[in-house]
């Protein structure tokens, strides 16, 4: 270590910065220092030693044979090198293809000595920890975001809805006793503010899920399946009983079962959906597909994105592409806890 790289951080350091350089071996400095003077020494010798002589001036036979040994040196050096080196042609790709919502990507680790195996661990290091942090900044934000749902699902409810409430018993008792021509517009008014209200209970529905909370997971994919069963798309559903799944992953089984029939319903141009919900080995598989017009080059939206940073909280893994025979198909795993809850009671269709 030089002397100027220990500028502002105190002897102590950098005496422990060099007690390591030393405990782990050469530094990579001069490693390939020493890989050059390697090279360089040998062609030395081989001019001391070997019948190669220079006169002057230099003929054209001592030409070629100088060039042929300058030759010789530069690519024995950069085969040396490039050996010393690899690791870290590894690393830059490695860091090139990082992403972190796909997480589980390591360098491998071959035990290498000195600084270059102190650097595919320290990386492996950061990427733990770089995982850790964005998973927990995650759920935070997931959860004050479901805080929000709740609440504005409840002031939808408690105070939009008992206003439009108000509104239509108003309004029925003016129409009653009005003339039969304001009656008729009036009983118009009364019904575009039945289906305002019927809208704002839909919403809050959305917003918060008060199904999955009461009657569990099934029913409310069953529900979620009929809400979006309309005149132009119907959705067909199939879903276990007693899953066996905690709390937080119903809930993004959910969100991401209602993520994919939005999509579907708004933008995929589908007549048809399929929801089946079923175990799969050791953990339960969400899958969704379309007859739509698929996703095509599109790139992922927010709502993809939500999905997928959903799908990390529970260590599930999400997949995304083109259904057999045309449309989308999302596929997610979640795996089941090592002590399931215990189940719901028996449904009844």
């Amino acid at each position: 270590m030089d002397s100027g790289d220990c500028a502002g951080t105190g002897w102590g350091v950098c005496a422990a910065a060099e007690d390591g350089d030393r405990a782990h071996g050469l530094t990579l400095f001069w490693r390939v220092f020493a890989l050059n003077a390697a090279v360089f020494t040998a062609a030395m010798l081989g001019l001391m030693l070997g019948p190669v002589t220079v006169s002057t001036p230099v003929v054209l036979t001592e030409v070629l044979i100088l060039i042929g040994g300058l030759a010789a040196m530069l690519v024995t050096n950069a085969a040396l090198l490039r050996v010393a080196l690899r690791p870290i042609d590894r690393l830059i790709a490695a860091v090139s293809t990082i992403d972190l919502s796909r997480p589980g990507h390591r360098m491998v680790d071959a035990g290498q000595a000195g600084p270059i195996g102190d650097l595919v661990r320290t990386f492996n290091a950061m990427l733990d920890r770089l995982e850790a942090e964005r998973a927990a900044s995650t759920a935070r934000a997931l959860t004050a975001q479901e805080a929000e749902r709740q609440r504005i699902a409840q002031e939808l409810h408690d105070e939009i809805g008992q206003t439009l409430t108000a509104v239509l018993l108003e309004l029925k008792s003016v129409a009653d006793s009005a003339p039969p021509p304001l009656r008729t517009r009036l009983r118009q008014v009364q019904e575009t503010t039945r289906n305002g209200l019927d809208e704002i209970r839909r919403i809050a529905r959305r917003l918060r899920p008060g199904v999955l909370e009461e009657l569990g997971l099934t029913s409310a994919l069953k529900a979620l399946a009929g809400e979006f069963t309309t005149g132009g798309l119907v959705v067909h559903h199939s879903v276990e009983r007693h899953l066996g799944l905690g709390r937080d992953a119903e809930l993004v089984l959910y969100r991401v079962a209602q993520e994919c029939l939005t999509n579907t319903a708004r933008h995929a141009g589908a007549r048809q959906a399929r929801l089946e919900v079923a175990r799969r080995g050791t953990g339960i598989e969400l899958r969704v597909r379309d007859d739509g017009r698929g996703l095509g080059g599109a790139a992922e939206g927010s709502g993809i994105g939500g999905m997928r940073e959903r799908a990390l909280l529970i260590g599930a893994d999400l997949t995304i592409g083109p259904a057999a025979g045309g449309g989308t198909e999302v596929r997610l795993w979640a795996p089941l806890p090592e002590e399931p809850p215990v189940p719901l009671p028996e449904e009844r269709d």
